[in-house]
């Protein structure tokens, strides 16, 4: 169940082991009492994960695949990041599986370059890069809604008090962010520090490695998505220093999205809805356990399980309910004028979003109305605004993890 390679992944245990002392153990077993919780938890979690499953199909009726559809291999495509953390819990809870799918995940492909070969079907990935991918005549459409915004950061280190501090060090904050990035274009403004890359060092470094390079003190910051802002404060190597926010005064932006491949989804519409399907089924799982969730995070992206159950918090409740299935295409409207006022992707911020949106096959797919969900299911258990150790303590309380080692970096056996 690897996502790293494997000398990425001892590497990062390495800094793991060194950036979390003081933080509790990452190796399972040190706390007997801790040890006994985790233990239990694990020794139930098949069992568990089925009943959940069960449940949260209860009420669906799903017409019968075809022998085709049945007997066809969805590949689904994710990157490294929160904001996609439904494709591995798909895979691991076993819903892809109850809703008769077979699907491959593969994480950190070049998933535009991998839909236009015809090597994946779908993917979770940033909106503009699936804009982009369509200018190149790439088949793709968003088909559903993902994260509207947020758990994107600029993190530094604890040399760093100030943001005029940054000026002359070492970031990584990709290629050109003058012309590519919005979040560099809208901090950099707020902060009152150069938006000119020229000013600082810049490297390029991917999110995992830019947290290894802060751990051991030769980058000073960075821009991520989750979990490497969490775990950077959970380690206490750095802090963040500001976060993306999209619900700006002008109208509220966006983020990720689900992309789906038109050769795919023409050739299999049942399969296409249902995938769809499967993305409401894998969020619901997210907001009514995400202790559950936080540990399946965990073994795919290789953290402890309590910095997994940190960025839900920060997710699904302190920032909003930023992940989500219902597509609002004004807030992508209000995405791409933004870009527009900062000269940000002046290639594609002009494009009609309505040319790249195909939300006929979510419509069929039977997905719950997500307000009438949170309403009813979230907000009365995990209501916005709520502090994270309330959150952590209600979580765990619900799947009857009270004492589990949450300091667990391990992968889990799936």
């Amino acid at each position: 169940m690897k996502r790293f390679r494997r000398g990425e992944a001892l590497v990062l245990a390495a800094a793991l082991a060194l950036g979390l002392a003081g933080c509790g153990s990452t190796e399972k077993g040190n706390s007997s009492a801790s040890s006994s919780g985790s233990e239990k938890a694990e020794k139930d979690s098949e069992e568990n994960d089925g009943e959940i499953v069960s449940e949260l199909l209860s009420g669906y009726s799903l017409p019968e695949l075809s022998e085709e559809d049945k007997n066809y291999t969805v590949n689904l495509g994710y990157y490294n990041c929160d904001h996609m953390a439904a494709a591995s819990l798909g895979e691991a809870t076993g819903i892809f599986k109850a809703l008769g799918i077979t699907v491959k995940t593969t994480g950190n492909g070049n998933v535009p370059e991998a839909m236009s070969a015809g090597q994946m079907d779908m993917a979770y990935c940033g909106w503009t890069t699936t804009l982009s991918a369509v200018q190149k005549h790439v088949p793709l459409f968003i088909a559903a809604e993902n994260h509207t915004g947020g758990s994107e950061y600029l993190v530094v280190s604890n040399k760093i008090g100030k943001p005029e501090e940054l000026i002359g060090k070492k970031i990584s904050v990709g290629t050109e962010p003058e012309k590519n990035n919005l979040n560099w274009a809208e901090w950099t403004k707020q902060l009152n520090i150069p938006e000119d890359i020229t000013k600082y060092d810049n490297q390029e470094m991917s999110d995992s490695d830019e947290y290894l390079a802060l751990v051991a003190g030769s980058l000073d910051g960075y821009i991520c998505c989750d979990p490497w802002g969490s775990m950077a404060e959970y380690s206490k190597a750095g802090h963040v220093m500001v976060r993306q926010d999209t619900d700006r005064p002008s109208g509220h932006g966006t983020c990720c999205k689900v992309a789906m491949n038109y050769t795919f989804s023409k050739a299999h519409p049942e399969l296409a809805k249902r995938m769809l399907l499967a993305h409401t089924l894998c969020i619901q799982y997210m907001y009514e356990h995400p202790y559950r969730a936080a540990r399946i995070f965990s073994a795919y992206y290789n953290v402890p399980v309590e910095v997994a159950l940190m960025t839900y918090w920060r997710k699904l409740v302190d920032e909003g309910r930023t992940i989500r299935w219902d597509l609002n295409l004004d807030y992508m409207r209000n995405q791409l004028a933004t870009m527009r006022e900062y000269g940000i992707r002046d290639d594609i911020n002009t494009v009609n979003v309505e040319d790249y949106v195909d939300l006929s096959y979510f419509d069929q797919c039977g997905a719950k109305n997500f307000e009438d969900f949170a309403k009813e299911k979230v907000d009365p258990v995990f209501p916005e605004g709520m502090s994270y150790e309330d959150f952590k303590k209600k979580a765990l309380a619900i799947d009857h993890a009270e004492g589990a080692d949450l300091s667990v970096y391990e992968e889990r056996k799936i």
